[in-house]
């Protein structure tokens, strides 16, 4: 059992000890004199000011890879066994990195609050790190917010910045004598409640298993995107904290001729190119989920587990037919995804049960799959809905359709009564809207600011009906990018 924090900031070994859990990386390094540049902007992972550079040993070759990532909302444990780079790291020698003297001779600066996030992201670009492979540089950026609206010289900075790569040989060494064969374990006596709060970050899945038996109402925590708030915006207190990050089988992506397994651990930038051979909606989907931060932390086992209304994913899979492996102990079961969630945040998992994996089949060629996410903004944007649909249509007839909506209830749900109204009807315009119109009795949505419970009802059906337009290839439907609800 460990009970210090190790991880290397410009490849020098730190030991961080006697800290609180749920201290954030943002909170620590504010607090070293040495490294603030690094700032709060709106600590929920949103802004991007204050995003620094992860790397962590990947795969069975253990290859170092870098990810940029919000320090706001990332637990201090969460760095053990990683290297760390801030926007201190890049200047060497009293000289600026090249892509910091593009920024100053492009005046891409103007308050300056938001730079060292926009120099973190773009530096990430410029070594390759995850999420950023020949990607536009705007979805580079999406995740970083500029108040003075100067996009037009950080974009013109960024494009006198090649691609090189980084030299890492040293740093990856140096990783692989951090690795932990036993849990790392940290205890912290809370000077203002007098309990004991702890974080325990196990090695493989059979720790895990015997921690949750023992502590069953520990938190799991893997990206921390959505936990990350539940500390820095609502202020909670988590006395025992489970950690994933180490856990490699989570891991695991597997892509066979039946379909792709994903463990939960797996982030959404790793799992998307797998996720888009199934099927080129999916790896959009994906592409809109947060931005690269936020897709380089977050897992789809960690969404599904948490069981958001309008979490984009769920419905997606659920579509697909995606079931649900889960653990307890040494006993494991199998469900359809869709069994798996039943009231708002409360989902079919024992005490002492955690997520394992998940399991789509890969859809048939002849397949109609279609996935739309409706929101203000294209990036970074909480959907007001999103549909998805799997219809298989042989001689004209629908024989087996599979519809889900997120944002329509209190869980992600598939439309049966819509489902019912499509299955064995012809395929044609007429059948849609007879299916649109069933929908009233799948879903009662509520009014939010994100849209009115009428407009969700109206945009659900308006996307079953574009289907058969879509299908029809008629111009001016094949893409919806957001929405004024």
């Amino acid at each position: 059992m460990g009970d210090e924090i190790r991880f290397l900031l410009d490849d020098r070994l730190q030991h961080v000890g006697g800290v609180d859990p749920t201290l954030t990386l943002l909170q620590w390094l504010r607090s070293n004199p040495d490294r603030i540049g690094s700032k709060e902007g709106c600590a929920e992972g949103d802004c991007g000011a204050c995003t620094v550079l992860v790397g962590s040993l990947k795969g069975d070759d253990d290859r170092l890879v870098w990810r940029a990532i919000n320090a706001c909302i990332l637990f201090l444990p969460m760095l053990d066994g990683c290297a760390l780079l801030t926007v201190e790291s890049l200047a060497g020698a009293g000289a600026l990195h090249p892509l910091q003297q593009a920024l100053v001779d492009l005046h891409g600066a103007q308050c300056g609050f938001c730079t060292p996030g926009f120099v973190m992201s773009l530096y990430g670009r410029a070594i390759g790190a995850a999420g950023t492979e020949s990607e536009p540089i705007t979805d580079v950026l999406a995740g970083n917010l500029c108040r003075c609206t100067g996009y037009g010289p950080i974009l013109a900075a960024a494009e006198r910045v090649p691609v090189n790569g980084r030299a890492d040989r040293a740093t990856r060494q140096k990783l692989l004598g951090l690795r932990r064969a036993a849990p790392l374990a940290l205890a912290y006596d809370d000077p203002d409640t007098g309990r004991q709060r702890r974080w325990f970050a196990p090695a493989n899945s059979d720790q895990l298993a015997e921690m949750l038996l023992e502590s069953q109402d520990a938190v799991l925590v893997a990206g921390a995107t959505d936990v990350g708030l539940w500390v820095t915006k609502q202020l909670q207190l988590l006395e025992t904290v489970i950690h994933l990050g180490a856990i490699r089988e989570l891991q695991s992506l597997v892509l066979s001729d039946a379909g792709l397994t994903i463990g939960a651990a797996v982030r959404y930038n790793d799992a998307r190119a797998a996720l888009a051979t199934l099927h080129t909606d999916l790896g959009e989907l994906v592409r809109r989920i947060g931005a690269v931060q936020v897709r380089n932390a977050g897992t789809i086992g960690g969404n599904i587990a948490n069981g958001s209304p309008i979490g984009d994913m769920p419905p997606a899979l659920m579509a697909l037919g995606a079931s649900l492996t889960l653990r307890r102990g040494t006993r494991r079961r199998t469900l359809p995804l869709e069994d798996f969630f039943l009231d708002y945040r409360r989902q079919d998992r024992q005490r002492g049960e955690f997520v394992e994996s998940l399991f789509i089949p890969k859809p048939h060629p002849d397949q109609l799959i279609r996935i739309v996410k409706l929101s203000k903004r294209f990036d970074s944007d909480i959907s007001a809905l999103c549909g998805a649909f799997a219809l298989t249509i042989e001689n004209g007839i629908i024989t087996a359709a599979r519809i889900a909506f997120g944002g329509m209830a209190a869980t992600p749900r598939r439309a049966t009564h819509c489902e019912a109204a499509l299955t064995g009807a012809i395929w044609a315009d007429s059948s849609l809207d007879r299916a649109a119109v069933a929908l009233t009795n799948d879903f009662t949505p509520l009014s939010d600011l994100r849209g009115s419970a009428s407009y969700r009802l109206h945009a659900a059906g308006n996307l079953l009906r574009r289907l058969w337009h879509e299908h029809q290839g008629y111009a001016g439907v094949l893409a919806v990018e957001a929405i004024d609800a």
